[in-house]
Order: C-alpha cells, then sequence, then structure tokens
C-alpha cells in the first residue's frame, strides 16, 4: 500500500508541475484530455467511414486483411501487426454488429435480434459494414496519434473551452 501511495505521489507531483507550468487547473486539464480524447475518436472514425465509402475501399481493405494468413516467414513485427489487424476486423465486426442493431444502421433492423444483412448472413464482409470496420480498425490504429494530440492540445483546449464555461456556470451559480 506504501508504494501505491508513493507511485501516486510521484504522479501528482508531475502533474501538478505540467499544470504549473501550463497555467491551468489540474481537473481542467484532466477534463479537457478526456474530451479531446473522445472527439480525437470520433472524427476519425466518422471522416474514416465517409472517406471508405466514398472511395469503395472498405470490402477490399477487408478482403485484403483477412485472406492474408500470418507466416512463419514474416518477421515478427510483420506476424504481430496482421495478427493485430485481423483482431481489430474481429472487434470491429462485433461493434458494428451492436450500434447497427441497436440504431437500425448498415442494414440491421432497428432493435432486432433475427436476422442479419447480407453482408453477415454470406460470411463477406460488404458495404457499409465494411467500411465501418475499416473506420473502426484505423481509428484503434491511430490511438498513439490521438493520445499525443490530446495531451498536446489540452492546456490550450482547457484555457479556450473549459475555463470561459466554468467561469460562466459559476457567475450564474453566485447571482442572487
Amino acid at each position: 500500500m506504501a508504494r501505491l501511495s508513493a507511485a501516486f505521489a510521484q504522479y501528482r507531483k508531475a502533474l501538478n508541475a505540467i499544470s504549473a507550468r501550463t497555467g491551468t487547473p489540474l481537473p481542467s486539464l484532466i477534463l479537457s484530455f478526456g474530451i479531446l480524447h473522445e472527439l480525437t475518436a470520433i472524427v476519425p472514425l466518422v471522416g474514416i467511414f465517409y472517406g471508405a465509402r466514398t472511395l469503395g475501399i472498405g470490402e477490399r481493405v477487408i478482403t485484403a486483411v483477412i485472406q492474408q494468413e500470418p507466416t512463419s516467414e514474416d518477421g515478427s513485427t510483420v506476424r504481430w501487426m496482421k495478427q493485430q489487424f485481423r483482431a481489430w476486423v474481429e472487434e470491429g465486426e462485433g461493434k458494428v454488429e451492436r450500434v447497427g442493431r441497436r440504431y437500425g444502421l448498415f442494414g440491421f433492423e432497428k432493435g432486432a435480434e433475427g436476422a442479419a444483412p447480407e453482408s453477415f448472413r454470406t460470411g463477406r464482409i460488404a458495404g457499409d459494414v465494411a467500411n465501418a470496420v475499416v473506420a473502426y480498425g484505423a481509428t484503434k490504429a491511430l490511438l498513439p496519434v490521438r493520445i499525443g494530440a490530446s495531451l498536446y492540445l489540452s492546456p490550450g483546449f482547457s484555457r479556450a473551452v473549459i475555463g470561459p464555461i466554468q467561469n460562466t456556470l459559476v457567475r450564474l451559480v453566485r447571482r442572487p
């Protein structure tokens, strides 16, 4: 327990130093990071989906990823990347199905537990389902970039957006 407390003390010290250096309160900085992290997930997801749909590349990318089995001749990094892409496709397929059934998207009936659209029945991912899976996988692959961008932009976002909203809310609450 003492080790855990010491570890948190180091992080708290580092976070307080960042807060002091950027001139933003720590809670505001953390909230800014959280909001930016979610925005950097949603914006690329939607953009890549519509880009894949416009260019018609969803099915081709999925076919290329699924058909290429990792072989022993591949270097360990290449083999890992192929396995990771396949895992993201499988994970994305499940997420797309859940979202499709919940909101009635990608050829799924809203709220229906029954029949899947043609692209799932044939065992071949096609159409908007393929585009959504590609967008999901690409967004997952962009995670390191998204985290870096969120960290870099958090102080400015905190000062430009979170601070003014906080000040407005405080003024509204304090008025008699």
